[in-house]
């Protein structure tokens, strides 16, 4: 960033939230302490209140009408305890289109239809046959001689755009209608700087991979609203379908051009760093060209876990298998061993924890009821952590394990039948694909993660994308 530049950047994402704005408090939080305790968010996060705070929020919303409700609204967004309302939304005459493409005239053709209106730049990345600008429209071509990849095309548009926005959206997707004002709406926050839509399948298939991607494809990041937080489910948001406030993202670097994987959650990383809030909002949605066949499915899952090694050493920590407690671990641990010692000392490690959380809440009401709902969620979030990093993260340890040990390969069979269905319950209401091929197909997605994760530490030479954050 260069000096210049760094004042007005600063003060916009310290700016406080305009008259105006409104928060509404997530469905899914519980209440303590006459609505002074909230418990909430993903993961799971409380937030005490003052109780002239408490007494802002009316009816599940906070409408920002001074300084105070300005601090407030921002500290429930931050916690993820809130969502952003916005009452007004920057012009669509300001946001310019930038398609990056390398030889996908058809796609681009079905993209430029849609687009219609917008101001589009069409970054040519390096393909066969040159792309060349259609007759009507505002439309704009830059062709790199020479291919140097997505984040490279991206930059090039970015840097040549001159509006305050800028869409990225690549060659294989299709916006659907509302996709860009649901996404604008977030930029009335000045701390925001980049939003990005929920991204689905364009045409759902009938076969039963297919149909899985549809359900679970790594572009989906779900139905719920969120803030895209580091370590938290929305972590990250695709590079395939984003809006970001242009200055902001040049100034910052733009998409890293020597990675060509995971190139979107090192700029969400480092701009989440310099301060900005990012905004992951699942009514916009844009339809992305799935292509699924088997051999290229497993080896593009392989192909995202390779960006693991290289996102540990530019962002220390940043992509852990897993983050808990040190106490929550020993109780997943022992309750993996299936006996009843096993047992005991899973319930002896929760009552330490509850004993250490209800600390924070002596001087409320019902300290112990608040500190068992705050204990709870953080164990099941911890058995869910440790199944999944058990079969996705670390499965050829555990595949090895199993094979010489009659008791790990219980615990690893439960872990895996006990993670897929609950994950398919999760999902179960999109397509109506059954457990058994959907548990049997989120395993090959896992293995195939988990086996570019290894390769991509091996090659490196460095395995800190393998070091789970156990906190005391």
């Amino acid at each position: 960033m260069s000096q210049a530049s760094a004042p007005t950047v600063t003060r916009t994402r310290r700016a406080r939230l305009p008259d105006g704005f409104k928060v509404r408090i997530d469905p899914r939080v519980r209440r303590f302490a006459a609505g002074r305790v909230l418990i909430g968010g993903s993961p799971t996060r409380m937030l005490k209140l003052a109780p002239v705070a408490a007494t802002m929020i009316d009816d599940d919303y906070l409408e920002v009408v001074d300084s105070q409700t300005a601090v407030v609204a921002r500290r429930l967004l931050d916690s993820g305890i809130g969502h952003p309302r916005p009452a007004a939304l920057p012009s669509m005459s300001e946001v310019t289109v930038v398609v990056p493409v390398k030889d996908n005239e058809a796609g681009l053709r079905r993209l430029l239809g849609v687009l219609q209106g917008h101001r589009v730049i069409v970054v040519d990345d390096g393909s066969a046959s040159p792309v060349e600008a259609p007759e009507t429209g505002h439309v704009t071509v830059i062709r790199h001689e020479v291919p140097r990849g997505p984040a490279a095309a991206r930059n090039t548009g970015m840097r040549v755009a001159d509006t305050e926005f800028v869409a990225f959206l690549d060659s294989d997707v299709v916006p659907r209608l509302g996709w860009l004002e649901a996404l604008l709406g977030h930029f009335s926050d000045p701390a925001v700087v980049l939003a990005a839509p929920r991204i689905v399948a364009l045409e759902p298939d009938t076969g039963a991979l297919a149909r899985y991607e549809h359900t679970r494809s790594s572009l989906d990041l779900g139905r719920r609203e969120s803030a895209v937080v580091a370590g938290s489910p929305v972590s990250y948001v695709p590079s395939a379908a984003m809006l970001v406030r242009r200055t902001a993202v040049v100034d910052a670097g733009g998409f890293d051009e020597a990675l060509h994987v995971a190139e979107d959650v090192d700029l969400c990383l480092r701009l989440q760093s310099d301060g900005w809030r990012l905004r992951y909002e699942p009514v916009s949605q844009v339809a992305h060209d799935h292509r699924i066949r088997f051999r290229n499915w497993l080896t593009r899952k392989a192909f995202y876990g390779t960006g693991a090694a290289p996102l540990a050493a530019r962002h220390a920590g940043s992509v852990p298998p897993m983050a808990m407690s040190l106490w929550t671990l020993l109780g997943c641990a022992a309750l993996a061993t299936f006996t009843r010692i096993g047992v005991v000392a899973a319930v002896l490690t929760q009552i330490v924890t509850l004993l250490r959380v209800r600390r924070m809440f002596t001087e409320l009401d019902r300290p112990t009821r608040i500190a068992l709902a705050l204990t709870a969620r953080g164990f099941a979030g911890g058995l869910w952590q440790v199944a999944s990093a058990v079969c996705r993260h670390y499965w050829p340890v555990t595949f090895v394990g199993a094979l010489f040990s009659r008791r790990i390969r219980r615990a690893v069979v439960a872990f895996a039948v006990a993670e897929g269905l609950w994950d398919w319950w999760g999902h179960r209401d999109v397509d109506g694909l059954g457990p058994l091929r959907y548990v049997l197909l989120k395993r090959l997605d896992d293995a195939a993660y988990g086996t570019g994760l290894w390769k991509g530490a091996i090659d490196a030479r460095d395995v800190s994308a393998l070091v789970p954050d156990i906190r005391l």
